[in-house]
């Protein structure tokens, strides 16, 4: 399990590369205090993923020579790429069928060769590991890697930082990484909160059963969200230090995206709003006076679809 010091070591790595992420409050409806965004949306690449794969990849002397892979659903191997160009590494990015072309082009925007192959991650997962056992390829794992965890609970290191006195965070889940990363940062200092669409169910299914299992995803969120398995690292950890893990439906999400938009002009991508689904759906009801913490984690969406 990864440590407070792990996280403190990853954010001094990374620091001068990433940027410090603002936080804002916001009131709310039917919520009588107001709550605060994290807004990490506004994350290099587009999502907090950066913190992660610069955490992996800086001072990889292996990845000089052999080049990176990963694969994602778009938001992973967008942080990928970017950190590699940065770095002056070459990347291929392994992505399935179903990744927005939003978040393909973002890729392929910071010159790695893009492979769009696979239903899913599960499988494009497959091929990335093919082409790295092929290639000798560095590989940066989207969340069951202990670099990745680290450089994702950074967030939490600065959350604490900006906001000292919270009570609860609310974080999205998909494979894990992120809310792996917090909730060790974190330990028993807050309470931590897990929101999945009801399609991408992974923790709250391993919750069930006591173990990590296999869940069908789909819908909206699937690209950011649809890890068929939690990894196994973040279930650890989870499973220790996440309070309550919570479910919404694909319509809650469309709701909070545009709620976002309208009321805050901020873009962000269903993965992102998940979290606010959460509170705005009632499905998460604070205490009077809770402080809370939600993250919107990423944003990388086409704008057109705000384009009403």
């Amino acid at each position: 399990m990864i440590t407070r010091t792990d996280i403190e070591l990853a954010y001094a790595r990374i620091a001068p590369r990433i940027c410090r992420t603002p936080v804002i409050q916001v009131a709310l409806p039917g919520i009588d205090q107001p709550v605060t965004l994290k807004l990490e949306c506004l994350q290099y690449s587009g999502s907090f993923k950066a913190r992660g794969a610069f955490n992996s990849l800086i001072g990889n002397e292996a990845a000089k020579a052999a080049g990176v892979a990963a694969a994602s659903g778009g938001n992973h191997g967008a942080a990928v790429a970017h950190v590699a160009e940065s770095l002056g590494l070459e990347a291929h990015i392994f992505v399935p069928s179903i990744s927005a072309p939003a978040k393909v082009a973002r890729i392929k925007s910071y010159g790695a060769e893009v492979i769009q192959d696979g239903a899913n991650y599960a499988e494009a997962l497959a091929l990335c590991d093919a082409h790295i056992e092929r290639t000798g390829a560095v590989s940066v794992h989207a969340y069951n890697a202990e670099p990745t965890l680290a450089g994702q609970g950074t967030l939490g290191l600065e959350l604490q930082d900006q906001c000292p006195d919270l009570d609860t965070v609310l974080i999205a889940v998909g494979g894990g990484g992120l809310i792996g990363g917090v909730a060790a940062w974190y330990g028993d200092r807050a309470n931590i909160v897990s929101v999945e669409p009801e399609t991408c169910p992974a923790l709250h299914a391993a919750r069930a059963a006591g173990q990590p299992v296999k869940v069908d995803v789909s819908g909206i969120a699937a690209d950011s969200l649809g890890a068929s398995e939690i990894g196994s690292m973040a279930f650890g950890i989870a499973n220790v230090h996440v309070d309550d893990c919570l479910l919404v439906s694909d319509e809650a999400i469309e709701e909070a995206q545009m709620w976002l938009w309208h009321n805050h002009r901020i873009m962000t991508e269903p993965g992102g709003a998940t979290v606010l689904a959460a509170l705005l759906g009632g499905n998460y009801r604070p205490k009077d006076n809770e402080k809370i913490c939600a993250v919107i984690c990423g944003a990388n969406v086409d704008p057109a679809k705000f384009a009403v």
